[in-house]
């Protein structure tokens, strides 16, 4: 094997493996998923149309909270953790998501998606799930460090009606 050719494979190794740590951390500074048994206390929040029941929630740092999640409303609904900005970004996913059919108003399409040509879209940040009407989910994260976030549901519109509400890391 020439060097050139050693040099090729070593860099295509490289690349792969620094996409592969970066897929596997996809991790935020204010903290990551975690496994449910590893919480430290669980709290229900409640998604209706269009808003949150409790409107705030307090945690401290280092603290694994179990969210437990219960759309009560007719509408399909998100709760994601994140920042102002972190929302305003993913709700330009959610409208591309809403726009190709992937998304409908009460819940997630039921197609191959790749097939259709929408490649890799999908929804699966580890901050962040869909919650059909009437269905119940579940949220786990270990909050890493004191900050202000939202959680915030960033179907288009939603957050825009005040389907937001604050988080506060202490």
């Amino acid at each position: 094997m020439t060097l050139r050719t050693s040099l090729l494979w070593a860099g295509c190794l490289m690349a792969l493996s620094v996409d592969a740590l970066a897929d596997a951390s996809h991790g935020y500074a204010f903290g990551h998923s975690a496994a449910a048994d590893n919480a430290t206390r669980s709290v229900e929040v409640t998604l209706q149309d269009i808003a949150f029941a409790p409107k705030s929630v307090d945690v401290k740092a280092g603290e694994t909270v179990r969210f437990v999640l219960v759309n009560k409303g007719q509408l399909l609904h998100e709760f994601n953790l994140g920042d102002a900005a972190m929302h305003a970004e993913h709700q330009k996913e959610m409208l591309q998501m809403l726009a190709s059919g992937m998304l409908t108003s009460t819940g997630m399409a039921r197609m191959d998606h790749a097939a259709m040509g929408h490649g890799a879209m999908k929804h699966d940040d580890p901050n962040s799930v869909l919650v059909e009407p009437g269905k119940t989910a579940e949220l786990t994260w270990t909050f890493a460090k004191a900050t202000g976030l939202e959680f915030a549901c960033n179907l288009p519109g939603h957050y825009q009606a005040g389907m937001v509400g604050t988080l506060t890391v202490e």
